[in-house]
């Protein structure tokens, strides 16, 4: 079972940074703020504040966002040269500069321009700015947007061009910045945290499996409005359909019910493996809150179901959201 992270998005200039940096250089540097799990820290405006619906930021009062996503170290030349105007533009990006900088000791990428305004979708323009990062030890794509009238290009640009990186978190720190802690793992452990929101963990001592050799639960929390009730059940399928690592999903019971006076629904079906043809059971579970839900998704081998199922439900009737 492999996981897979594509990212792709937009970004700015630096004309008159050299003026603001200086004025800062007179008051005591604030401390990096770090999304949850990050390596990327900033000095954020008073007006935004970090997200919980992802990593990076966002504005209190909405119209801007900031957002970090992080690669392994050696991506950072494909990207920068894949990182072109016709390409930036294809994904609506109308880059208008392009700036070489040094974050640290790191090479980095800020483009800047703006995404036009979609008459027929009814969206304004908004300003964007990409600052690629490639430390040695990380690569980084933050990605910032704003209406216009949210902040200033000065207040968006200082703060992408100040940006810390800080040493590689050990497991258990990432766990421990995860939105929700499980209080019983049930055999379960930790092998990789992901976009600090979400956790892979195994039974058994490999971290790298091939063809499923050990089951696998993944633990995720969206912060966005969940589907209304009468919706949910589509929803979750949609969600299990959605994962391109399996195929010939035959559903072997899909129910909602009420626990804890909490809603859920949940998924138990069979289906293959991806490119092994392994036959797997597949456990999904939503939780659902009133700002979001909590999403759980075990797999095991078919001649290993017995037990491995009742296990995930253990580990997911022990989160506690923070």
């Amino acid at each position: 079972m492999r996981l897979r992270d594509l990212v792709r998005t937009l970004a700015a200039p630096l004309a008159g940074l050299c003026l603001t940096l200086v004025l800062a250089g007179a008051a005591p540097a604030a401390e990096p703020v770090y999304p949850s799990g990050s390596r990327f820290g900033f000095e954020p405006p008073p007006d935004m504040a970090p997200s919980r619906r992802f990593s990076g930021f966002e504005r209190k009062e909405g119209g801007a966002t900031v957002s970090v996503v992080e690669l392994p170290p050696g991506a950072f030349p494909d990207l920068a040269a894949n990182f072109t105007d016709d390409n930036l533009k294809s994904q609506g990006f109308i880059v208008e500069k392009r700036d070489a900088l040094k974050i640290g000791g790191a090479e980095a990428m800020l483009f800047s321009g703006e995404q036009p305004a979609d008459a027929a979708q009814g969206t304004p323009t908004v300003r964007k700015w990409l600052l690629l990062v490639g430390d040695p030890t990380v690569t980084g794509i933050i990605v910032a947007q704003c209406l216009p009238d949210a902040e200033t290009e000065a207040t968006m640009r200082a703060m992408l061009a100040g940006v810390t990186i800080r040493p590689a978190l050990s497991l258990d720190q990432q766990v421990q910045a995860l939105p929700f802690v499980i209080t019983d793992a049930a055999g379960f452990r930790p092998v990789r945290v992901l976009a600090g929101n979400s956790v892979l963990l195994t039974s058994g001592p490999k971290d790298q499996m091939a063809n499923l050799e050990q089951p696998i639960l993944v633990l995720a929390q969206a912060v966005q409005q969940p589907p209304s009730a009468d919706q949910r059940d589509g929803f979750a399928r949609a969600a299990l359909y959605a994962n391109q690592t399996m195929k010939d999903f035959v559903i072997e019971r899909a129910q909602s019910y009420r626990q804890n006076g909490v809603d859920w629904h949940e998924i138990v079906a069979r289906a293959k493996d991806l490119p092994s043809n392994t036959p797997v059971v597949v456990s999904q579970t939503i939780r659902f809150a009133p700002d979001g839900y909590l999403r759980a998704l075990g797999v095991v081998r078919e001649d290993q179901r017995d037990g491995t199922l009742a296990k995930f439900r253990e580990v997911v009737d022990s989160v506690q959201v923070k």
